[in-house]
């Protein structure tokens, strides 16, 4: 009898705090059958004491569900672990009326008498939904709580008092309960001292429990460069000693100094008086939930990016692919038209309209090609050493036949014959570049091309005699799909120097425009030489 005794204020501590969670206490044996549940999830499933009791969990979940859960259960009875239930997913439990609700669940477990009991916190999330004008109501209610679970709290110590051979089991229970919650509990006494440290505690947050218990203040896990935090963690006490339970998003710090986000909880424990003798705190880890979070944002806006690439194609290509589609549909009908042998000169115009216009087309789909491997990173670089002259004028020598008329490359180069870059993407570059310098300059215009290599550094620079680019134009040249304000009567997707700039971007290259209106536009890149290591 004097070892229950000297338990007895530890096993009123456990009482109290089991009775005192402001969170739903459910506890399970290994079939799935509730053993018990604590005044808080009584009152939130809306069951009487013992009215659970014998009854499998699934009562406590919606019929849509249970086969399911009932899978989920068996294994992990077979291999239980403590941490949070279905994680990344949208949870929801109901109430005896039928009322459905969401929720969070940790999970945990302990062996009693050789066999597995789980134990399920439950705490209900739909507070945060609720708007300012239902708040009120709320801390009506959770105040009424805070009554009735003071007198179940009376009743249990009655029943102590008439029960005490009880007392050691019910400790050992109450214990387990602690020791093998998958979230951290922290009690104190009524000036913040810490009296109580659980083991998830102290496994997350890298204190023994000698180090703490008595000697430290919970204000020791708080950062102390957090204001925000410490006004928040204030709030959540002050709201405790009048009956408010809310959980809130706070932040602990570790022994080593790791700082990481919880949701936290923090209920007022009382005497018989209603004076607050100290403060129980529940924190669950929510640093997974969160990255789960991070990742989800991150996708859903790759995924936009690639919804606004996709529209921005959809647009582009329903304006571009009408007139060479017009133009091959034409000359196709006017080739039928041409039977005679001496008409075979019309026949061979209208064949080099059709050629050029399904070069266009092809070149339409393969900027969008290449945009859409850009965007997937699906990109690689093979830089090798390359003749700059050779590769220049290779490049020169294909794009020269869809030149206007009368239009001409000229070509300069200075400097060391040889670098080292991927020598597929450049072909790309310079390709475009002339491409470009073609399409919006004159008949009768000269394109000069010029290259240097000095230094380890490479530099290719075109420059025409056409339209010229406007300042404003400029700050938006290597936007997907941007077209200038004076080139809007020319063929084109803009998307060609997006894809220079990407491409040059790849491989360390900076791209710079010097451009007037009215006066030509000279692109110049350079690259500089990789170092050893790099």
């Amino acid at each position: 009898m004097q070892e229950q005794q000297s338990t007895s204020p530890d096993m009123l501590q456990y009482e109290a705090l089991f009775n005192h969670a402001s969170m739903g206490i459910v506890v399970l044996d290994n079939k799935g059958m509730i053993r018990s549940a604590n005044p808080y999830a009584l009152k939130l499933f809306g069951y009487e004491p013992g009215e659970l009791t014998g009854k499998a969990i699934e009562v406590l979940i919606p019929q849509r569900y249970h086969h399911r859960h009932v899978g989920h259960r068996e294994g992990y009875t077979h291999h239980p672990n403590n941490r949070p239930m279905g994680l990344g997913m949208d949870l929801f439990a109901i109430k005896k009326d039928g009322t459905e609700f969401p929720v969070e669940v940790s999970l945990g477990n302990y062996q009693d008498k050789g066999e597995v009991s789980v134990i399920a916190f439950v705490s209900d999330i739909s507070i945060r939904k609720r708007t300012e004008a239902q708040i009120e109501k709320m801390n009506a209610e959770l105040e009424a709580t805070v009554v009735q679970r003071t007198r179940d709290l009376q009743l249990t110590l009655d029943e102590l008092k008439t029960s005490r051979g009880r007392l050691q089991e019910l400790h050992l229970y109450q214990k387990a309960l602690l020791d093998n919650a998958g979230v951290m509990i922290i009690a104190t006494d009524e000036h913040g001292i810490i009296r109580l440290f659980n083991p998830e505690a102290s496994a997350r947050l890298g204190y023994d429990e000698a180090e703490v218990i008595g000697k430290a203040s919970i204000t020791l896990l708080h950062a102390p460069d957090q204001e925000s935090d410490a006004d928040l963690f204030n709030t959540l006490v002050a709201g405790s000693e009048q009956g408010l339970h809310e959980d809130a998003e706070y932040n602990y710090i570790t022994k080593d100094g790791v700082v990481f986000p919880v949701s936290l909880t923090i209920s007022a424990v009382k005497d018989e008086q209603g004076k607050v003798t100290g403060f129980v705190a529940v924190a669950i880890d929510i640093a997974a939930r969160k990255q789960a979070e991070k990742e989800l944002h991150k996708a859903l806006e790759k995924e936009k990016e690639l919804n606004e690439l996709k529209s921005g194609f959809v647009s582009m290509a329903s304006h571009e692919f009408r007139t060479p589609l017009s133009t091959i549909l034409s000359s196709t009908y006017l080739i039928e038209k041409y039977i005679k042998t001496e008409e075979q000169p019309s026949r061979d115009r209208h064949l080099g309209r059709i050629k050029s216009s399904v070069a266009m087309l092809t070149e339409i789909l393969n900027d969008f090609l290449s945009v859409g491997k850009i965007e997937e990173g699906k990109i690689q670089v093979r830089p090798a050493e390359f003749d700059i002259h050779e590769t220049v004028e290779s490049v020169i020598e294909e794009v020269r036949h869809n030149l206007k008329k009368q239009q001409g490359i000229h070509y300069t180069h200075e400097g060391e014959a040889v670098f080292i870059l991927d020598v597929s993407l450049l072909k790309h570059i310079l390709m475009n570049l002339l491409s470009n310098a073609g399409k919006f300059s004159p008949e009768n215009s000269t394109i000069e091309v010029r290259t240097s290599c000095h230094n380890k550094q490479f530099l290719l620079a075109v420059k025409d005699h056409g339209i010229g680019i406007s300042k404003e134009d400029q700050q938006h040249l290597m936007e997907r799909f941007f077209r200038g304000a004076n080139a809007a009567n020319i063929q084109g997707t803009g998307l060609g120097l997006h894809i220079v700039s990407k491409y040059a971007e790849l491989m360390h290259g900076k791209v710079t425009c010097n451009s007037e209106i009215g006066k030509g536009t000279e692109f110049i890149i350079v690259f500089q030489a990789k170092q050893n290591g790099e």
